[in-house]
């Protein structure tokens, strides 16, 4: 999965951010290893429990990601970003939309990205460049009765 991409690495992220981010690097690559429907399987467990993450919280995991990680900031680095930063939201409370799908414009190619009050985060393209074929959105609960 991949987009073009420049080698923009962030800075001025906390040092407690750039841990975290290193904490969940190694689980997001091994996450990256399994077949779609795992991803998806283990992503629908760990959004339980956890608040829509703002589009603020969701580009602080992703720039904290491609802070510490040449992989992830890289062009073909966007599966472990994105399962990374999703797993970083995760760690403080919430939880992005998480998506995989294709380029709706030639050429044709795969990316995975994470969204934030329904939009990509740092993605820099226009609302509607990708077709999402797998996504998993924040948990909602049924309303009460």
């Amino acid at each position: 999965m991949t987009t073009p991409s420049a080698l923009d690495r962030p800075t001025g992220v906390p040092l407690g951010r750039r841990l975290a981010a290193r904490l969940v690097l190694v689980p997001a690559v091994a996450l990256a290893l399994l077949p779609p429907r795992r991803i998806r399987a283990v992503l629908d467990v760990l959004r339980r429990g956890a608040a829509p993450a703002t589009a603020v919280q969701a580009q602080a995991a992703r720039d904290a990601l491609c802070a510490v990680s040449l992989r992830c900031t890289g062009p073909k680095g966007c599966l472990p970003r994105s399962l990374g930063a999703a797993l970083l939201c995760r760690l403080r409370g919430t939880w992005p939309t998480w998506c995989a799908g294709v380029r709706v414009v030639p050429p044709f190619t795969a990316h995975a990205w994470i969204e934030a009050e329904g939009r990509p985060v740092g993605e820099g393209v226009p609302d509607g460049y990708f077709a999402r074929l797998v996504s998993v959105a924040p948990h909602t609960r049924p309303p009460a009765r």
